[in-house]
């Protein structure tokens, strides 16, 4: 195996623009590993903990690192210098001529006054700094970046707090803000439904549901995932509460977290008992008793905090937003489960999504069924090896153990598709649960690796008796990039059962685990 790597003195790219380089290098036929980062000390001590090569760098270089073939190095490296090329020629000029790049905050402000959003996107290193001159500039601002120091947010939160701006993040993955999609994020029509989530995956299930059932998002305000903790204090979800609750276009509100710190939970549920506007609360893994109070509706899962908010529009009442199996679903489940070989017993999750993983555990573990996790949720265990499922295992793939060196998996989906295809193999695996992501950020063709894998492991499983049960979710909606209705339909004729909802994904995959256990007894 050959390792390889190409420096670009000076030359600054935001982390998304890297993560679709990165994406694009990787695909290059014998490429191993790949990444395209900037030579933040981090990362380049990140790189050289896989085996990518040591490197005499500056933070302000770009670094493109790959191994493999000695060809397909080659392969890669001019791949990575032809777009990285291509991006400068493309922002670089216009038609009247050369023009001077905006090179900092107080460029852009000086040449457009009006501009009052930043979002910041450079290596965590640099993020807090970058955050506070835009917050000094009288701007509120979104931190896709992570690796954010918790004494640098709380800093950046009482500034931005003090001086009535928000700050989204660190590590704020996803936001729709006056109808723009910000990081990964669902194309959804405009509405009366505002959401503050301290959770990516969790605020597009909830936006891309709300679309569905023909309402539409007024706007999704993104907190970072550590903002409910007990160091942080919910700040970010706190100033995005009370703006909704100002807004004139809100109806509903949706809060969306894991279980926050018991102080911050008391904190945020009293602010939003005194809203003028009915509020739904989903802090994933709490009972929503413990939530639901005048005028606040408890959800269990992403799925009923969507229905509850449109059911509160439509009829004044939230419903239960209960999941249930239809008897002709429930009939199909357990024929399926009949016909799988003695030793099937497990589900084996593969997760692009981090909160999509943590509510198939909930919803598993509600069923009986525990296991472990690289993430796990209360009651299922820590996954000592990664490489090894154990029993059922539930994994995040986005996660930093899975993503350190090469893109994450909503941008390249091979290593999920790796992932299913080694459960599937295994004679233990009943259910391979899964989800596929759509939006902006996102590979605009996310299931064409899957359905081969699919089929070769289906294949397989047959001619060993076996017959694995694939079931997934697809979060997006019609108006995004990609084409959802065409990769449903692709992934049912590969003989996927696609759910509704993560949560009904979850669900079904869980009522075949009960019915296997049942046979078993």
């Amino acid at each position: 195996m050959t390792v390889n790597f190409r420096a670009y003195p000076n030359l600054y790219k935001d982390s998304v623009s890297l993560m679709t380089v990165s994406a694009q290098v990787m695909a290059v036929p014998g490429i191993e590993a790949a990444s395209v980062v900037m030579a933040s000390a981090t990362n380049v001590e990140n790189l050289a903990a896989a085996g990518l090569g040591t490197f005499d760098v500056k933070p302000n270089d770009l670094l493109v690192a790959v191994s493999g073939t000695e060809e397909a190095c080659d392969a890669a490296l001019a791949k990575a210098d032809e777009l990285l090329k291509a991006s400068a020629r493309d922002g670089g000029s216009s038609e009247t001529g050369a023009t001077q790049p905006v090179t900092s905050l107080q460029m852009a402000v000086a040449k457009d006054p009006a501009a009052n959003f930043a979002l910041i996107s450079v290596p965590g290193d640099y993020a807090a700094a970058e955050a506070m001159k835009a917050l000094h500039l009288g701007m509120d601002v979104m931190v896709f970046s992570d690796n954010v120091p918790v004494a640098s947010e709380l800093a950046l939160k009482h500034y931005a707090d003090a001086q009535g701006l928000m700050v989204m993040g660190p590590d704020c993955g996803t936001a729709i803000v006056n109808g723009i999609p910000l990081g990964f994020a669902n194309v959804v029509r405009r509405g009366p439904i505002g959401v503050v989530g301290a959770s990516g995956t969790g605020t597009q299930e909830v936006t891309v549901r709300i679309h569905q059932l023909g309402s539409g998002v007024s706007q999704a305000l993104g907190t970072g995932g550590h903002d409910l903790s007990e160091a942080i204090g919910g700040i970010s979800m706190l100033h995005g509460l009370k703006a909704l609750d100002e807004d004139p276009m809100t109806e509903v509100i949706v809060l969306i977290s894991k279980p926050p710190a018991a102080e911050i939970a008391a904190k945020v549920l009293g602010l939003a008992e005194a809203s003028a506007k009915p509020v739904v609360a989903i802090f994933l893994g709490a009972d929503p008793a413990t939530i639901t109070r005048n005028g606040v509706h408890g959800a269990a899962y992403l799925a009923q905090a969507a229905d509850m908010a449109v059911g509160l529009l439509k009829g004044g009442k939230s419903g239960t937003g209960t999941i249930t199996i239809k008897p002709e679903q429930r009939r199909k489940l357990e024929d399926i489960a009949r016909g799988m070989a003695a030793g099937q017993t497990f589900v084996r999750g593969v997760f692009c999504g981090g909160t999509f993983c943590f509510e198939a555990q909930l919803i598993h573990a509600a069923a009986g069924h525990t296991g472990h996790s690289n993430a796990p949720t209360e009651g299922n265990g820590k996954l000592a090896d990664i490489r090894k499922s154990i029993g059922n295992t539930i994994l995040d793939m986005g996660d930093d153990e899975f993503t350190q060196g090469r893109p994450h998996p909503m941008i390249d989906p091979s290593l999920r598709d790796a992932r299913v295809r080694d459960e599937a193999a295994d004679p233990s695996t009943a259910v391979v649960l899964f989800d596929v992501v759509l939006g902006y950020g996102a590979t605009l063709d996310p299931i064409s690796g899957l359905i081969g894998v699919i089929g070769n492991a289906a294949s397989k499983a047959k001619a060993q008796g076996r017959k694995v049960a694939f079931i997934g979710h697809v979060c997006g909606t019609d108006q995004d990039p990609q084409n959802r209705a065409a990769i449903i339909q692709s992934l049912q004729s590969a003989g996927v059962m696609v759910a509704s909802s993560n949560a009904e994904a979850a669900v079904w995959s869980a009522a075949i685990l009960s019915a296997r256990q049942g046979a078993a007894a």
